[in-house]
């Protein structure tokens, strides 16, 4: 046979080989991923989630992100396997508007919301026409106002607050306390809790002011809502091998035991 038929045909075994060889995210027995998180509490969170999914024989290389929309864009790419930086309502916005196939697989952390007062015990302590502060970005000041309808303070509009309507306190049908909402940036609501009521205050604000998510509260965000920040893979990889250990790895109990001690308390595990 000529050798440039031999070499051709070499060339093309090669590259059917290719095709038909399990490759990225796509092979089920994958033992070496890449995660992506973002910069700070989970760099140290997942020092302790490397170390757990390694005794199971799961490699995992963390990509740090600055910032909130290039995790996504990497893990519809396939640059990245997983990523767990996000929770779910930021998940869906981004679905939305980038149409991503991307499903969350498991939670992780929540950085629960919380009313606090130094004036009061429980909600039901709030005086008639007490000024109560919330944020005045429209995320957070969401999130204060769904707390507070939670708390049976307030009643909202049906149909806004969640599924990517935010509230405001224009959509308020019904206060029966005629509580005063106070709308302040998120990180003066600390420094203004002596002169209010209570207060919406975001968890890593109030655990720098010397504020305790349990004494300090009453009311606060369920760990396990939709403010929980989640694992997320591709849609075609949510019950690959990988993703599922992934997943027991960051649910361990050695992970659940350094997120309650390193953080005590800004930091709640969701799972």
């Amino acid at each position: 046979m000529p050798l440039a038929a031999i070499i051709k045909r070499i060339a093309a075994a090669a590259a059917l080989a290719l095709v038909l060889a399990p490759h990225g995210a796509s092979a089920q027995d994958k033992n070496k991923i890449k995660v992506g998180i973002s910069v700070g509490s989970a760099e140290a969170i997942f020092e302790v989630v490397k170390k757990v999914a390694a005794r199971d024989g799961l490699e995992i290389q963390t990509v740090v992100f600055s910032d909130y929309l290039q995790p996504n864009a990497a893990l519809a790419s396939g640059d990245l396997d997983a990523n767990a930086f996000q929770h779910r309502p930021y998940l869906e916005s981004q679905i939305a508007a980038r149409g991503y196939k991307i499903v969350p697989v498991g939670l992780t952390i929540t950085a629960p919301l919380g009313i606090y007062s130094r004036k009061f015990k429980s909600v039901d302590q709030l005086p008639n026409g007490a000024q109560v502060g919330i944020q005045n970005d429209p995320s957070n000041g969401n999130r204060a106002l769904l707390l507070l309808q939670k708390a049976g303070l307030i009643k909202l509009k049906p149909g806004v607050g969640e599924n990517g309507v935010n509230a405001t306190p224009l959509d308020i049908i019904d206060n029966p306390r005629k509580l005063k909402l106070i709308e302040l940036d998120a990180a003066q609501l600390p420094r203004s809790l002596d002169d209010l009521a209570a207060a919406s205050i975001n968890n890593d604000y109030a655990y720098k002011a010397g504020l305790s998510l349990q004494k300090d509260t009453i009311a606060v965000e369920d760990p396990r809502g939709r403010y929980a920040n989640i694992i997320a893979t591709r849609a075609e990889d949510k019950d690959k091998p990988w993703a599922k250990k992934l997943v027991q790895a960051y649910q361990s109990e050695e992970v659940r035991k350094f997120i309650e001690t390193e953080f005590k308390g800004s930091l709640v595990p969701a799972f």
